[in-house]
C-alpha cells in the first residue's frame, strides 16, 4: 500500500466517522467538533489526492474542507455578533 493510499484511507475514516456519528444522532451537524472533523478528513483526502495528481478529487475535497473551514467560525443562528 502506498502512502497516498493510507493518508486517504485516514481522511476517509475521519469522514465517514463524522457521517456515521451525525446519522446516529451522536453529534450535531451544527457542533464544531463535525466541522473539525470534516475539515480535517477533506484536508487529508484533498493532501492525498494531490499526490497522486487527481485533480477533480483536490477541488472537491478542497471545496469541502473550505465549507467545513467557515463553519467553524459560523455565529450560531438565534445569536448576536
Amino acid at each position: 500500500m502506498k502512502t497516498s493510499d493510507i493518508i486517504a484511507s485516514i481522511g476517509v475514516i475521519i469522514l465517514l466517522m463524522a457521517f456515521l456519528l451525525n446519522l446516529y444522532k451522536k453529534l450535531s451537524a451544527e457542533s464544531k467538533l463535525y466541522s473539525l472533523l470534516n475539515l480535517i478528513g477533506a484536508g487529508t483526502c484533498c493532501y492525498a489526492s494531490y499526490m497522486v495528481s487527481f485533480y477533480p478529487f483536490v477541488v472537491l475535497e478542497g471545496v469541502w474542507g473550505f465549507v467545513a473551514l467557515i463553519s467553524l467560525f459560523r455565529v450560531p443562528r438565534g445569536t448576536s455578533v
